[in-house]
């Protein structure tokens, strides 16, 4: 893995222009090359993350944080002239977070992230988007983000394994997400996918109305199982299933609180939004 260190985190509006310009599927093999920098946690990013998320006040960072840190690394990682697939359609299957030590009082970090992992799939190919963050004692986060490309074709087998829908799992909350979440979920999270923001800028890329993101999704969900979950060795695993559109109200089913657990994200009329679990640290 060729590593390139940048100076800060990338500026956003030149990375949305490559993603906009970008529509075709130029290789089938990925750069094996990764991007680092060093970030500062900003507070009251942090605090302005929460509200729209959910999460309480503490002293702990959220455990979804950090994929706002590496947003921008991430884009210029996947909007690079050697990135095979345009990032505009790339669909997010599933998320991965491991926390290694708890996040408190994290200040100044480095991230990196890099691609890798590219597999057949059933309706194109897969690939993970790694993400980890390392303080001055060393691996405190990572996590891998498994994106789908339509269209591609890969020699060999698709192998997916779907985690199973939990069944020793109790209502523990519900929620509203409301129709304007995407556009304010952009503002902390830098994140302007146009399938989040507007019906009108949905219909574009084929949805009937906007849809909520699904790290959205997932942090709300860790922001309610709040003390329900250890603050570190713990791994948090979700698939994203049907989207969540705008606005609508969903109901979070979970398993009782303990260093395991499984939980389910569900809409009107049974419909599966989110599976997930959460166990040790192998």
């Amino acid at each position: 893995m060729d590593w390139q260190t940048l100076g800060g985190t990338p500026f956003l509006p030149p990375l949305y222009w490559r993603a906009a310009l970008k529509r075709k599927i130029t290789g089938k093999t990925l750069p094996e090359q990764g991007l680092r920098c060093r970030v500062s946690v900003n507070p009251k990013e942090v605090a302005a993350y929460r509200k729209v998320c959910g999460f309480a006040d503490s002293p702990i960072l959220p455990a979804t944080y950090p994929h706002i840190l590496a947003f921008g690394l991430q884009m210029q990682l996947l909007t690079a002239k050697n990135f095979p697939f345009p990032l505009l359609g790339l669909i997010h299957l599933s998320n991965q977070i491991r926390i290694h030590r708890p996040m408190g009082a994290v200040s100044d970090v480095t991230l990196a992230v890099h691609a890798r992992n590219l597999k057949p799939h059933a309706k194109g190919a897969t690939f993970e988007v790694v993400t980890t963050v390392e303080d001055s004692l060393g691996l405190l986060w990572e996590a891998e983000s498994q994106m789908l490309c339509r269209g591609v074709k890969l020699e060999g087998e698709s192998t997916e394994e779907a985690l199973p829908t939990p069944t020793q799992v109790n209502e523990l909350t519900r929620w509203k997400a409301p129709a304007d979440i995407g556009r304010r979920y952009a503002r902390v999270s830098g994140d302007y996918n146009p399938i989040h923001l507007s019906a009108l800028t949905a219909k574009l890329f084929g949805f009937p109305q906007a849809i909520a993101h699904g790290l959205w999704n997932k942090a709300h969900t860790l922001a309610a199982l709040g003390e329900h979950l250890p603050a570190a060795n713990i791994e948090i695993v979700v698939e994203f299933k049907k989207p969540v559109r705008l606005p609508s109200e969903v109901t979070l089913m979970t398993s009782a609180p303990g260093s395991s657990g499984e939980l389910l994200l569900m809409g009107s009329g049974n419909i599966e939004h989110m599976v997930g679990k959460w166990q040790p640290i192998a």
